[in-house]
């Protein structure tokens, strides 16, 4: 019997939840376990704004966003800095917004506890706080000067002033968010002024949320407005303490666009023998196809007045027109070579610039080739002559005599490798000697003999003289190992008269170097091997040199 009342209570007509708490009003002594649980447990979010100062702040607006909403609430502070939100959903992730004017903003992050409602007695509560606001009307000001010590007017510059608030360490947020970036231009003098920031003094105050400092930023600078910035950049960073102590105008001077201490040098090229200290002098690195430009890329721009471009083909008789323009603010160029150039050759080019910024000169030979490396190659000899050692006149004037080199054109450049053992050799259908007269293999160098005359290259550094003193190169050239020029030393009892020379025959045994130096075989300046036997009939002089009128 003394339990009926009981239930009656608890199940009578339906009860109001006026305060939202999920708790029907008036029960004091939760007795029914849906009662005690709320499906819907509500918090609050509190907390209270101060000046650096630590004294209240009033009307400071506090905006919040509820997990994903994309409404937001405000309320603001009152006299004492405070604000409270209530019925806000027990586990939600809110977002606060602080600001005022005058003041840095700030942003802060915090979960409302999920045990809200009368679970313990009192709601859950997310506190934001103590929060303290930076104002800002504090200056910073430097003066910004060009590489060459003019002032730097129309830079753009950035500073930023973190944390420009703080958030007290006993509160349940997770994350806190305040900085201030303003952005400013030199004026004509290179002056740069920040305002509306917080003064160092104000942001030193907030030390217990980070070290405060203002970071400062400096694009490069584009001097000529041509698209290319002729100064570096600038980054720093100063304590507000530091400020504090040294509030004087800070100069900064811009560097160079490149570093100073580094020379002028071609980093890249189609003609690697161009570069720097990465110069690469493989012949397929150095290969230009026929009405292809040669590229030129420097480490740092150039005086468009100063470059000056020189070419030359193998034997460097004559210099050939070229055309040379500087690009992209003198940091490339281009060289046009016109109809100067003929495919299968090799070509010698000279290439000085100087640095527009430290006045650092750059000098350097190189070469190339001409051609596509997909093209395979032909290879014959164009003409064979013989350097003539006798005095004009004498009797053995007018025949290839003993110890008189004879010089081999061929159609392309080629080389003897490193792992080649030996070199090829070269034999003549002529009786040179030997125990038979008249027959003709019985002696070395005879066409049908195991052994001839060694072939060597004869790179030209110099035109082939004609003349006495010898005709000097349009510069200096370097030898780059492959060569259309290769030369033998005759020997041999018997002397090939001029009356011959039209019918001789002069044979380069390729196929037998295979068998004699194991390891390869020369080849020419694609990388193609030369395997087979090359000959080339008639035998012409040089001309001899003559001495001037």
């Amino acid at each position: 019997m003394a339990v009926v009342p009981f239930l009656a209570l608890g199940c009578g007509d339906d009860l109001v939840d006026a305060d939202g708490d999920g708790i029907a009003d008036g029960v004091r002594v939760p007795d029914s376990v849906t009662v005690v649980s709320p499906s819907t447990p509500k918090g609050t979010v509190s907390g209270q704004v101060l000046s650096t100062d630590l004294r209240p702040m009033g009307g400071v607006t506090v905006e919040m966003t509820i997990g994903s909403s994309a409404e937001a609430v405000q309320a603001t502070t009152n006299d004492k800095g405070n604000f409270t939100y209530t019925n806000v959903p027990g586990g939600a992730q809110v977002l606060l917004t602080f600001s005022r004017a005058g003041y840095a903003t700030m942003r802060a992050v915090a979960t409302v506890p999920s045990t809200a409602g009368n679970v313990p007695i009192n709601n859950g509560n997310a506190s934001f706080g103590p929060i303290t606001l930076s104002r800002l009307d504090g200056t910073l000001n430097f003066l910004v000067v060009t590489p060459h010590g003019r002032p730097a007017a129309g830079a753009r510059a950035t500073i930023e002033a973190t944390p420009a608030g703080s958030i007290g360490s006993g509160d349940t947020s997770t994350s806190m968010v305040s900085s201030v970036v303003v952005e400013a231009v030199a004026n004509d003098q290179g002056l740069v002024s920040f305002t509306g920031i917080p003064s160092a003094a104000e942001l030193a105050r907030l030390s217990r949320s980070g070290t405060p400092q203002f970071k400062l930023w400096i694009s490069p600078l584009d001097l000529n407005n041509d698209g290319f910035p002729d100064t570096g950049g600038h980054v720093a960073t100063y304590t507000a303490a530091e400020v504090v102590a040294n509030a004087t105008t800070r100069l900064i001077s811009l560097p160079f666009s490149r570093p100073q201490n580094v020379p002028l040098s071609i980093e890249s090229s189609n003609v690697a023998s161009l570069r720097g200290g990465g110069a690469d002098f493989h012949p397929l690195r150095n290969l230009v196809r026929p009405g292809e430009l040669v590229h030129l890329f420097f480490n740092q721009p150039i005086q468009s007045g100063s470059l000056f471009v020189r070419m030359t083909d193998e034997y460097a008789a004559e210099t050939l027109p070229v055309t040379a323009t500087v690009n992209s603010g003198g940091y490339s160029a281009s060289i046009n070579l016109g109809n100067s150039i003929a495919d299968g050759r090799e070509y010698n080019i000279d290439v000085r610039a100087v640095s527009a910024e430290g006045g650092s000169m750059y000098s350097r030979t190189g070469f190339f080739f001409t051609g596509d490396q997909t093209a395979v190659r032909q290879m014959s000899i164009s003409g064979a002559r013989y350097q003539e050692v006798s005095p004009a006149g004498a009797p053995a004037a007018s025949q290839l005599n003993n110890g008189e080199d004879v010089f081999l054109s061929f159609n392309y450049p080629i080389t003897r490798p490193s792992n080649v053992n030996g070199p090829v050799y070269a034999h003549v259908n002529w009786d040179i000697g030997g125990a038979t007269p008249g027959v003709i293999g019985d002696y070395p160098g005879e066409v049908g003999n195991a052994l001839g005359f060694p072939l060597s290259p004869v790179e030209p550094n110099a035109p082939v003289p004609t003349r006495i003193p010898n005709e000097l190169p349009t510069f200096q050239i370097n030898n780059s190992g492959y060569t259309t020029r290769w030369a033998f030393t005759y020997y041999g009892p018997n002397s090939i008269p001029s009356t011959s020379f039209g019918g001789l025959q002069i044979v380069v045994k390729f196929s037998d170097l295979p068998s004699r130096s194991v390891n390869g075989t020369y080849e020419n300046y694609l990388g193609q091997p030369l395997t087979t036997d090359l000959s080339v009939s008639g035998l012409a002089q040089h001309p001899a040199p003559v001495a001037p009128p």
